[in-house]
């Protein structure tokens, strides 16, 4: 019972830490990328902006680091799983 609400817990928190990395490097990568139109002036308008930005974002969903994010759910899960082990059986 006590492993059940370790799993909850666990799962729960790094669920949360996922999510807000997520959002914090998606907003990180919208910034320079926003930064980016803006010191090189194109004469196209808002909706090349606007293009620009979402092809950026695009490119940054297939990323290394957004691969590696996942390494916050599945890192601790390992970890824990290999302390139980070592832990009863070693």
């Amino acid at each position: 019972m006590g492993f059940l609400r370790l799993a909850v817990f666990a799962a729960a928190l790094a669920g949360g830490a996922y999510w807000a990395l997520l959002i914090y490097f998606c907003s990180l990568r919208r910034e320079a990328l926003e930064k980016d139109w803006d010191t090189a002036p194109q004469a196209e308008g808002p909706a090349a902006r606007d293009r620009f930005i979402e092809a950026g974002m695009a490119d940054y969903e297939h990323s290394l680091r957004r691969k590696l994010l996942w390494g916050v759910l599945v890192l601790p899960a390992v970890v824990i799983g290999l302390l139980i082990y070592l832990v009863n059986y070693a």
